[in-house]
């Protein structure tokens, strides 16, 4: 019997609206407490600029990057809204959603004036390191002013997902794996060996100690070739510029192949711990630290720079291959996003009459010292500040033994830093006070402020000027250095490019919205809705006539 039109329109109508609400419920209602997605990846890479992905767009692949820009929803105007654009600040920023006002990093490191001297943004002495032998200090979030996206999962979900960090650098696999992270690993320098901290467990699970006997010595005596097989670097074993073994992260971090290893290394965890196979939604972040190894270098404008992208590409394209095959990438979820950029080598912006400049921390710190001795302490010369261009970190013991109020001390050093080659400065007096102008750069500077560290200066630096004497930068507040992709991978986002005003704040509240969890406990994001699918009444009609 042969269905009549009508009841062919009617079955056709009725399947259209059933994949319809099938796909909007997928997309649009998923939710970490059962597990979907399985995998929320969230990738980092270390210095690189908001414009990288339009200038070598037209050379990627078709897996890698071109995945989250062609089919899925990618920010170009994301810039971080604050000053201190460095590497800790900045992957807090990303998976706290907050500033450094919030979090409470304001720099990779900074001065202790308990222990009376630098202080790393992670190093903790109540733990230790796992994987390297003596007995070295270990590391924790334990610096963080507050909490994470993977720590708003963890207890959406009673600990049932699972979070983990990794990276190169120890700050960039820890402060995005939060308190409650499952593990964070990065590399002992020297070695390449992937490490832990005590804070996470007290020994390596056998597969790190599997991968450590038999993975760092390929990545060594091989050469960084470009498309055409020209060298760029080589991994044959030399020696550093103290005459000691230059290690693997001095030697193998500043090619492509520290990016494969990294990956490699994903693979791994996510194999041998079950990542994405669990009752709740997974968290991983992958900080990629190659590309800012080696961008300090050689900047960002630099053939070794291109190569560097075009390789990441082919690794990002892989990585998600694996992800594909390995969960369904319709149970996976990726974010991609950067923690600063970095200016051009001074010496090429000189070359087009921009004004830059090398300046020369090492030179630029005694000036202020001998600044500061003249006014509080003549005669008696000493390292009344320690710069960590353009922070500068005081000695308050120093100062309140000479009867130097903070406010004064602090406002003292701020001028020295003027007359050395800053632009400007804001104390922390200031900052703890909001005492600032209500201008964007104001904010920025606000919004760059931390409680820890003792008393401390922000140094505003000229456009294009960095600290080194040789190579270039970040930490400042323009725009090569806060602009960074933002890009969004998976069911609910809707393809295509957006051009509205983003900040990375706004990647932990949209992934929190979207899995149905709160935001974690400090962030200012909003959601990006403009990027969003649309929500099951939308995709009905509710309201139509």
């Amino acid at each position: 019997m042969r269905s009549s039109p009508r009841c062919v329109a009617i079955l056709s109508f009725l399947s259209t609206l059933l994949i319809a609400i099938v796909g909007v419920s997928v997309s649009s209602f998923a939710s970490a407490y059962d597990g979907h997605p399985k995998l929320v990846v969230v990738i980092v890479i270390d210095q690189f600029r908001g414009d990288y992905l339009e200038r070598y767009r037209n050379q990627f692949g078709d897996g890698g990057f071109r995945l989250l820009l062609d089919h899925g929803a990618y920010f170009t105007n994301c810039n971080y809204n604050y000053a201190n654009t460095r590497t800790a600040p900045g992957h807090s920023t990303l998976f706290t959603g907050a500033y450094s006002n919030g979090h409470g990093i304001a720099a990779n490191e900074w001065w202790d004036p308990k222990k009376k001297h630098m202080v790393t943004s992670v190093e903790d002495d109540a733990t230790k390191l796992v994987g390297v032998s003596g007995d070295k200090t270990g590391a924790s979030p334990h610096n963080l002013l507050v909490d994470t996206l993977g720590d708003e999962l963890k207890l959406a979900t009673q600990g049932k997902a699972r979070v983990f960090g990794i990276s190169l650098k120890d700050r960039a696999a820890v402060l995005p794996a939060g308190f409650a992270g499952d593990a964070a690993y990065w590399i002992d320098p020297a070695t390449g060996a992937w490490v832990t901290s005590t804070y996470y467990r007290d020994d390596l699970p056998q597969w790190v100690q599997d991968f450590n006997s038999t993975r760092p010595p390929k990545y060594w005596d091989r050469e960084w070739k470009d498309a055409q097989g020209t060298a760029l670097r080589s991994t044959a074993h030399r020696k550093s510029k103290d005459g000691a073994e230059a290690g693997f992260y001095e030697v193998i971090g500043p090619t492509a192949f520290g990016n494969e290893y990294e990956f490699e290394f994903a693979k791994e965890l996510m194999a041998h711990e079950n990542v994405g196979r669990g009752p709740a939604t997974d968290l991983l972040s992958i900080s990629l630290s190659p590309n800012d190894i080696l961008g300090h270098q050689v900047g960002p404008d630099s053939p070794e720079m291109r190569q560097m992208a075009l390789d990441l590409d082919r690794e990002l394209a892989d990585f998600i291959s694996y992800l594909g095959h390995q969960i369904g990438l319709a149970n996976v979820w990726v974010a991609l996003s950067a923690d600063h950029g970095v200016s051009s080598l001074p010496d090429a912006v000189k070359k087009l009459h921009i004004p830059s400049a090398n300046l020369g921390a090492a030179k630029l710190e005694e000036q202020i010292n001998t600044s500061i001795t003249a006014k509080f302490f003549p005669g008696h010369p000493a390292a009344y500040v320690k710069l960590d261009y353009p922070l500068a970190w005081l000695d308050e013991d120093a100062f309140t033994a000479a009867r130097v109020r903070e406010r004064d001390a602090e406002a003292a050093v701020g001028e020295a830093m003027k007359q050395a080659g800053l632009r400007d400065y804001y104390t922390k007096s200031q900052l703890a006070m909001g005492q600032v102008p209500n201008t964007p750069l104001g904010r920025k500077y606000l919004n760059s402020y931390s409680p820890e560290g003792g008393w401390f200066v922000m140094g505003v630096p000229d456009i294009y000027t960095v600290g080194g004497a040789k190579g270039t930068d970040h930490t400042s507040p323009y725009n090569y250095d806060t602009h960074v992709p933002l890009a969004f991978y998976g069911l609910p986002f809707q393809p295509g490019t957006y051009r509205t005003n983003t900040e990375p704040v706004d990647l932990a509240a949209t992934l929190a919205s979207l899995l149905g969890i709160n935001a974690p406990t400090h962030s200012v994001g909003r959601v990006l809705t403009e990027a969003l699918a649309p929500s099951h009444s939308e995709a009905m009609g509710e309201g139509q006539p």
